[in-house]
């Protein structure tokens, strides 16, 4: 038993619990709709429309967002092809995924550079902007593709790429 185990157990015990019930087809349909706010396409409107709207500090956020986005898609990509840790398996899953593995949740890390962003610049929008950032991430688990410790690293990397561009 390595050190892992128990946390690989509460994982799959968590994922097991979110997609064998009954309704998990109803919740599925939900899920795939905030997963896709997270596909990136809003991203780049919200990037155009900041620049234009925000004649201030628009060109600040979209500056510091593609820095942002510059460090969190090389580190994930490095994060997942490193770790190579496969996506649930035995479960229901509801979608494609793109990719075969798991760790770190790529969508959860975008959306928590995103709600990183926004909150830093507009912290009026933070009532709104954290909560889909977690939606995103556990639309994840609930679709199975991810694990919910996936969908937590994908969280740390998302803060932290933008920690380290923000100051």
């Amino acid at each position: 038993m390595t050190l892992l185990t128990p946390l690989q157990r509460m994982d799959y015990a968590f994922s097991a619990l979110c997609l064998c019930h009954r309704f998990n087809i109803q919740v599925a349909q939900i899920s795939r709709a905030v997963s896709h706010t997270g596909d990136g396409h809003l991203y780049v409107i919200f990037a155009a429309l900041v620049w234009v709207a925000d004649p201030f500090q628009g060109a600040e956020v979209v500056g510091t967002g593609l820095l942002a986005f510059a460090i969190e898609l090389p580190a994930y990509l490095a994060l997942k092809n490193s770790l190579k840790r496969n996506r649930p398996a035995a479960l229901p899953s509801f979608i494609t995924p793109s990719d075969k593995y798991s760790l770190p949740s790529g969508h959860t890390a975008a959306a928590f550079v995103m709600a990183s962003l926004i909150t830093a610049f507009y912290p009026d929008t933070s009532w709104f902007i954290w909560p889909w950032a977690v939606a995103i991430g556990f639309s994840r688990v609930l679709l199975g593709v991810h694990y919910i410790t996936d969908v937590i690293a994908g969280a740390l990397l998302g803060i932290l790429c933008f920690q380290l561009v923000s100051f």
